[in-house]
């Protein structure tokens, strides 16, 4: 009964507990919205690291483009295997 009421608490609360099967179009533009800035974010990076004369500050700014890159490839990951569970979060 107390789990019963658990569920119904986070269904109330709109807390998903699993993804849901189907991608919304607003869902979908999100996701390219995300792509887009992540793959904006990692060229603007390689492109500035190129231009730095400083090492440290080019290490910095080559560390955020991996950063992004990761994140859009861990999105295309999703994407490509919905069904498995993530085995490492975003970083």
């Amino acid at each position: 009964m107390q789990q019963q009421q658990q569920i119904n608490q986070m269904q109330q609360q709109g807390i998903m507990t699993q993804p849901p099967t189907v991608i919304t179009s607003k869902d979908q533009l999100y996701i390219t919205d995300m792509l887009s800035w992540n793959l904006l974010a990692m060229k603007k990076a390689h492109f500035f690291a190129q231009q730095c004369m400083d090492p440290e500050i080019k290490a910095a700014i080559e560390q955020a483009g991996q950063m992004h890159e990761r994140h859009y490839q861990k999105i295309l990951t999703h994407l490509q295997n919905p069904n498995q569970p993530s085995k490492s979060p975003l970083q």
